[in-house]
């Protein structure tokens, strides 16, 4: 039908307003035309949205640096893993590398990574394990200038490291939101120095929220932004250009990313920062207990009437031994906060203050009791009993075949071949079954797994723990936190009925 000469047409989205100006009153004519043209705009500014990222990374772009970190390696004193110890070709392999300068020679290694400035005097942001070892660590800026950088502290707990460098003019920075309210769907953007090609943007939304895959403070953002070697310690944007988290590892069968990428939640480093510019070093509460969740038959077996808080396995000395903490409590509330499980348990200890004085709740024999417990300093407690103190046993052999891996725990020898520093921990894959889902999923010789079921592996036997206790609980599989080159990702591999 076509308009009536009485009538005229006014696009909106994919309709039209048709207005009969005999009857139409001024009034009503300019509400109309206004809301049409306000909704135009509005359309507009939607679909430019969806379309580009491009003023945000102009915006956040200079303070994204690309880090570059040198190692000096010790040289090998013979021709390790070329021939066999004692074969005849030997001394001649030997000779080859004195003549090519090999032989003991120190050499250097390289690795790249990503970071970013959060102060204009120059503070910057990365993973710990882009720095760890380094003896040389070079900033790349966005403008193209370099600068070297010192580190002014570390936590491996959390993967995190503070650096500092040198500027005689003010530095762009970019600054930190609140992870808490991110939600999921929500637009996100990373970016780093993927594969060494340096201020590379990806984008994506907020996959999943809360992920605890590796250590006892993890609170990771999960998205499917491209995340690939090289973006861990780059920062992952909201859309009102604040840093919410810190890329640090992903989920992957071969290496490359799949859209399955973790990014440290930005309310865990901001504190873990913060400690680090006061202190150099981060300073963590401490309670002092051994803790377990409270399941449903735990609840059923100790009278509580929901499977909540953290029971108490064991008090070794320390605060809650002073406090009068016992082994079979359920602690159900710690400073004024209800206790859910042992993760927030943890997490709540570690963000208090050392020293201060907490009143903690606790069920005993069906009865609350509110204890004053004075938290002491975590790092002191765990360097005079380390956590992860390997263990010496003259009856652990020296590799194991399982789940298609030829494993072997880190020895001094090793850790030189894989050019790996002294305080490396973990099982190195020494052969990898090419039938295998282990091979299929990107495991290699060279790999070294540090963490399984979300618990550290030091030795042979803490892996076949670790793998015995996901098939008690009717898991099929286990996750490993595999390291290539220093690059952490996370593995599942299923367990066979047989080991």
């Amino acid at each position: 039908m076509h308009p009536t000469p009485n009538t005229k047409e006014f696009p909106l989205t994919s309709q039209a307003i048709a207005i009969d100006r005999d009857r139409a009153t001024p009034l009503r004519l300019f509400w109309l035309t206004s809301l049409s043209i306000f909704l135009i705009l509005a359309q507009s500014l939607v679909a430019q949205a969806r379309e580009s990222f491009a003023d945000l990374a102009d915006q956040i772009s200079p303070a994204v640096v690309n880090i570059t970190t040198s190692t000096t390696v010790a040289g090998r004193t013979g021709p390790q893993g070329i021939v066999p110890e004692g074969s005849p070709f030997e001394d001649f392999f030997r000779e080859f590398q004195d003549r090519n300068g090999q032989g003991d020679r120190p050499r250097r290694s390289s690795a790249l990574g990503s970071g970013f400035v959060i102060s204009e005097d120059g503070f910057i942001v990365t993973n710990n394990h882009v720095i760890e070892g380094a003896d040389e660590i070079l900033i790349e800026f966005f403008e193209g200038f370099e600068l070297p950088a010192e580190i002014v502290g570390t936590d491996p707990n959390t993967d995190i490291a503070l650096l500092k460098v040198e500027s005689e003019t003010p530095l762009k920075y970019v600054t930190f939101g609140d992870s808490d309210t991110a939600r999921v769907g929500d637009w996100v953007m990373a970016m780093g120095n993927p594969l060494g090609q340096g201020f590379s943007v990806s984008a994506g939304i907020v996959s999943a929220r809360n992920r605890a895959l590796s250590g006892t403070y993890d609170d990771y953002i999960q998205t499917d932004a491209a995340i690939n070697r090289g973006n861990s310690g780059g920062p992952l944007f909201n859309m009102g250009g604040e840093v919410i988290g810190v890329n640090t590892a992903i989920l992957s069968p071969n290496g490359g990313s799949i859209g399955i990428g973790f990014s440290m939640a930005s309310n865990v480093v901001v504190r873990v920062v913060d400690q680090l510019q006061e202190f150099g070093e981060t300073r963590r509460g401490w309670l002092g207990v051994r803790i377990q969740d409270v399941t449903e038959d735990v609840a059923d077996a100790l009278g509580l009437e929901e499977a909540k808080g953290a029971l108490v396995s064991d008090v070794p000395e320390g605060p809650a031994m002073e406090a009068g903490m016992e082994a079979g409590d359920v602690i159900v509330s710690f400073d004024g906060r209800e206790v859910e499980d042992t993760r927030g348990l943890v997490r709540q200890v570690g963000n208090t203050e050392v020293g201060k004085a907490v009143r903690v709740v606790v069920n005993r024999n069906g009865e609350t009791q509110t204890l004053l417990v004075t938290l002491g300093r975590r790092e002191e407690a765990e360097g005079a009993v380390p956590a992860s103190q390997p263990v010496e046993d003259d009856d652990e052999p020296m590799s194991m075949d399982l789940m298609g891996l030829t494993l072997s725990p880190l020895s001094d020898e090793i850790r030189e071949q894989l050019e790996l520093p002294d305080s490396a921990r973990g099982l190195a894959v020494m052969d990898v079954d090419e039938t295998s889902e282990a091979f299929e999923k990107g495991l290699r010789a060279g790999d070294v797994i540090t963490e399984a079921g979300q618990a550290q592996v030091a030795s042979l036997s803490d892996l076949q723990e670790r793998i015995e206790e996901a098939s008690e609980a009717g898991r099929k599989s286990i996750l490993l936190l595999v390291r290539r080159s220093g690059d952490p990702r996370f593995v599942a591999l299923t367990i066979a009925e047989n080991e």
